[in-house]
């Protein structure tokens, strides 16, 4: 995420939109660690609380939370941010990775689409595309189809999870074993050594299984997910047919995915 200019030699800095100052702030926490309300106020430039009211903001979508007078990460290897907040964030990476999947996708295709919100964007490359049908456990990716007459949608029945804003647990995991799909779009929230992994179990547990019931599976990876990690491995690298990645993925990430085998198209 690129930083506005600073205003001061002291690290003061411009005021930014609203939206973007809290994904900065957001973006300084997960990389720190731990950061105090003052240093983020001289970080971006603006009072104590006007930080208070953002720090709210983003402890209310679970990426951030405050602990003894410092704000401290909570979007890492054990904790998700919300979907709502993942899906304007690296907002023109998923665009690039959208576009590059789109054409990996055939016309009249049974497309699975996990409750990942690069999902989301790659519906929105293929909303031209003839007669898809779209099965998913993302309220927000069935948001996406409302009113659509092109494709159809199967929702995965399930336990609904707000922070997702989708279904998990037993219930989709059987309901997916009655689907044969042609190929399915996945997410992963880190990566190590030739494995995927996500936070919390369930979620990975619906990853594998959509993996296990398509025939070929695309795994969208932006830059940022090569410097997480996470508890859940979902599935191997090599058993992913292709990776695609955005533009500011270090080539040494796509050097050694391709050293495993791993096919990888970088967006662009």
């Amino acid at each position: 995420m690129t930083r506005p200019a600073k205003a001061s030699h002291s690290g003061s800095r411009t005021t930014v939109d609203q939206s973007e100052r809290r994904n900065e702030i957001a973006a300084h926490v997960m990389e720190a660690g731990e950061v105090s309300v003052e240093e983020l106020a001289e970080f971006c430039g603006v009072s104590i609380m006007t930080v208070y009211r953002d720090v709210a903001v983003l402890e209310s979508a679970g990426v951030v939370h405050r602990n003894r007078g410092k704000v401290v990460a909570s979007a890492s290897g054990l904790h998700e941010a919300t979907a709502r907040y993942r899906l304007s964030q690296e907002s023109p990476e998923k665009e690039e990775m959208a576009r590059a999947v789109a054409p990996h996708i055939a016309p009249g295709s049974s497309v699975l689409l996990d409750d990942s919100t690069s999902g989301v964007w790659v519906l929105r490359e293929l909303k031209e595309i003839s007669s898809l049908s779209v099965v998913t456990n993302s309220l927000l990716v069935a948001s996406e189809l409302q009113g659509s007459t092109r494709h159809s949608l199967l929702l995965l029945g399930g336990e609904y999870q707000a922070w997702a804003a989708a279904t998990m647990g037993p219930l989709t995991i059987r309901n997916l074993e009655g689907i044969h799909a042609d190929v399915c779009v996945i997410s992963a929230s880190g990566v190590r050594d030739d494995l995927v992994y996500h936070p919390y179990d369930d979620v990975a547990a619906v990853k594998s299984k959509m993996m296990e019931v398509a025939e070929k599976t695309i795994l969208l990876l932006d830059h940022t997910k090569f410097k997480r990690r996470a508890l859940h491995a979902f599935g191997k690298l090599t058993d992913i047919d292709l990776v695609v990645v955005d533009s500011k993925t270090d080539p040494d990430d796509i050097k050694r995915l391709q050293d495993l085998g791993v096919e990888v198209l970088v967006g662009k």
